[in-house]
């Protein structure tokens, strides 16, 4: 069992934006690497157009990725 973590209010939420930015990061590599999109003009601006496909899955819901993330930093601070 994970012992429960005591945090601050604010460093909760700073732990899920990072959190959130994390999973942002992996799922634009995704997008990246599926070669969906590729042949939709954005040509140079692409990263721009994938970084903000990411961010509204993320926002939606996501894939749940930044729980797990959150989840593993409140560990950390606890053991510290």
């Amino acid at each position: 069992m994970i012992p429960s973590v005591t945090i601050s209010t604010s460093q909760a939420s700073s732990l899920r934006q990072v959190s959130k930015e994390l999973e942002a990061s992996f799922l634009s590599e995704m997008l990246k690497h599926s070669g969906l999109g590729e042949n939709d003009g954005s040509g140079e601006f692409g990263s721009f157009l994938r970084d903000a496909q990411a961010k509204e899955i993320v926002k939606s819901g996501g894939i749940g990725l930044s729980e797990l993330i959150l989840k593993s930093l409140e560990r950390q601070i606890d053991e510290d």
